[in-house]
């Protein structure tokens, strides 16, 4: 399942976020790669504890909370605070998929990573090359967006980030470990729950609505981790 979520971010914020990621620190991205990931990783990022990271970290997952299609296409139980990327000059990200478990800065806390999400802070027309590619059911989907839109999809897939010849494209990316581990019923679920809030706004019977929430409800609560 790949959802776009448009806006997820104003123009205002991420005009804030923008300076701030240009007039940051970088690091070499290598440094947090594992050994399989660090031979196709080529990229800069922010240190986990760098200030501005924090600071639109916070923005960013303020958003997720108040945006009802990634609450609903997630279902979080917690997500990983967010973490920063740039690639400029031929840096790139091949073909690899993110680790299972990550250990939450700071805390004793870990969190399986069922949702992967990243947000851009660069416009398409500012950068060439530097799409995410992920690999799904339905072949490859090259991923591109708006700065401030966001992609979701599942933490299983195969992705990567092609080589960027021109430009600089920077992104937030993080994960989610969800109520519902299986992005399969996490998909049946969003589907029902879009089904739902459409037969409402059509001004569908009251008790037929009543009754597919209630099958919505009790799917969760036969599905759900907590």
């Amino acid at each position: 399942m790949l959802i776009t979520i448009p806006d997820l971010l104003p123009p205002d914020v991420v005009r804030q976020c923008r300076a701030e990621l240009e007039a940051a620190r970088w690091t070499d991205g290598g440094l947090t790669a594992g050994h399989v990931a660090a031979h196709v990783k080529s990229n800069r990022q922010l240190a986990l504890d760098d200030p501005a990271g924090a600071r639109i970290g916070a923005l960013i997952v303020d958003a997720l909370g108040r945006n009802p299609l990634f609450m609903s296409a997630a279902l979080p139980a917690r997500i990983l605070p967010p973490r920063f990327n740039r690639y400029e000059g031929g840096e790139h990200y091949g073909f690899h998929i993110d680790n299972a478990i990550f250990q939450v800065p700071g805390e004793p806390a870990r969190i399986r990573s069922d949702v992967s999400t990243t947000v851009f802070f660069s416009n398409p027309d500012e950068y060439e090359g530097g799409e995410l590619v992920i690999q799904d059911t339905y072949g490859e989907q090259r991923v591109k967006l708006p700065a401030g839109h966001a992609v979701v999809y599942p933490g299983t897939s195969l992705h990567r980030v092609d080589p960027v010849t021109r430009g600089v494209r920077y992104g937030s990316f993080f994960w989610t470990q969800s109520l519902v581990r299986d992005d399969g019923r996490r998909a049946l679920l969003l589907d029902q729950d879009i089904a739902i809030q459409r037969l409402i706004q059509s001004g569908a019977d009251a008790e037929i609505v009543a009754q597919l929430t209630g099958v919505y409800h009790n799917l969760l609560r036969m599905w759900s981790e907590l």
